[in-house]
């Protein structure tokens, strides 16, 4: 487990260099860069933050051990995501009419596979959580929860707690 959150790490790590990389004054990035809304991408990242915060809500109210409360945080950091992804889904379709796609130049290649695979991160967790409160009726295990939400490991969480 710890060998793929250090992957997953490091591939975001790249991919966000590359990113900077290119988007430097007179860079490849630079002049395309007018295609992003700021003011709507800061709007649903709102979102995002939210949900890392009400998924420690839950986790502090799990480990205290009312399970009502953890679920409702629970469900509240699904829809929080579910907002965010909705938000990231409107803006690839903005991008896309204006012609902005992956194969279109640099930008559009870092943007789209950055943010892809954040999405893509994202949505695995709620759809983890979903299943977690649908078919299973109960809270994820801590463990569980924190290492698809946070990149730590069990061994590393168990230590920090003793």
């Amino acid at each position: 487990m710890l060998f793929f959150i250090g992957s997953e790490s490091f591939f975001f790590i790249a991919l966000i260099i590359a990113y900077i990389y290119y988007s430097h004054p007179g860079g490849k990035l630079a002049e395309t860069a007018h295609y992003l809304d700021i003011k709507k991408t800061a709007f649903f990242t709102f979102f995002l933050l939210a949900s890392s915060v009400s998924i420690g809500l839950a986790g502090m109210k799990y480990s205290q051990g009312n399970r009502k409360q953890a679920l409702s945080w629970l469900a509240l950091t699904i829809i929080l995501g579910i907002i965010f992804l909705s938000g990231q889904a409107a803006e690839y379709s903005r991008l896309i009419h204006q012609n902005v796609t992956i194969s279109k130049n640099v930008f559009g290649s870092s943007f789209f596979t950055l943010t892809g695979f954040h999405g893509l991160h994202e949505c695995r967790i709620r759809v983890h959580f979903l299943c977690n409160l649908l078919l299973c009726h109960h809270f994820p295990p801590i463990f569980t929860l924190l290492e698809s939400y946070f990149p730590i490991s069990k061994r590393a969480f168990a230590k920090s707690i003793h």
